[in-house]
């Protein structure tokens, strides 16, 4: 199959899967959009392995095309600490971090552009698959300030952490601060345990969660960095910001 056979069969077979959706419309949206929507919102069913061996090699290649930048390419601003601007679905490293929600499941949304959509849809099906099996395993939700980790399957790092941040909704208090570190702990505990040398941060619980962004960032790199100095490690740190703006906060933060 090429690439044109590959999205066909797979959005025939998921709409076989799912015949409801057979009419739904998506204004301007492309064949590969619709992929991506019936992939975020097939619940974590049972797949073939016809159906993921197609989809592996599709989005192998989608990702290969999008550009894949190698951690080891990157400069570092302060002893293991790197600072980089992009989508971090594309950065080659050990481990990505996904801010996820308290279901673990991944993004529900068609097309949604949170972190948690985007890394499930390049990671491909499989990664809400090992989701459900593991929330199911501890039989409850995911709480805050914890963290999870599985395979990355088809996006160009090894593994992804999923950690739920805290929700600020109102004024931010000690409480918010301190979950928001033990994300940060939590993640580099089960990297290390997991042999990661490298982990890239998302700016966890700034999105639609409303942490503010720049004591948001201070808390990340003081949280990274004490927790590298107490367990005298070498792990290389990137804090990856998606506009220029977090870039700036994330600059400001580093250059104190």
């Amino acid at each position: 199959m090429n690439q044109a056979e590959r999205l066909e069969y797979l959005i025939d077979a998921l709409l076989r899967e799912s015949p409801q959706y057979k009419r739904v419309q998506l204004p301007g949206a492309d064949r590969f959009d619709l992929l991506r929507a019936l992939m975020n919102v097939r619940p974590p069913l049972p797949v073939s392995e016809e159906f993921l061996k197609v989809q592996d090699d599709y989005l192998k290649e989608v990702n290969a095309l999008r550009g894949i930048t190698d951690l080891e390419c990157l400069t570092p601003v302060r002893g293991n600490l790197y600072l980089w601007q992009g989508d971090i679905t594309t950065l080659k490293c050990d481990a990505i971090v996904n801010a996820a929600n308290s279901q673990l499941l991944g993004c529900f949304r068609p097309l949604h552009s949170c972190i948690d959509n985007c890394i499930h849809t390049y990671a491909g099906v499989q990664l809400r698959l090992k989701c459900a099996e593991l929330m199911e395993q501890q039989g409850h939700e995911e709480p805050t300030g914890r963290a999870k980790i599985t395979p990355a399957y088809n996006l160009p790092s090894k593994f992804v952490l999923h950690t739920v941040g805290p929700i600020v909704d109102g004024a931010l208090t000690q409480a918010h601060c301190d979950l928001l570190a033990s994300c940060y702990r939590a993640c580099l505990e089960l990297a290390e345990e997991n042999g990661c040398g490298s982990v890239a941060f998302c700016a966890i619980s700034t999105g639609v969660f409303g942490f503010p962004k720049e004591p948001a960032a201070e808390i990340a790199v003081n949280t990274v960095e004490e927790w590298l100095k107490t367990h005298h490690s070498s792990m290389k740190i990137v804090f990856t910001a998606y506009s220029d703006r977090s870039l700036e906060i994330y600059r400001q933060v580093l250059d104190r």
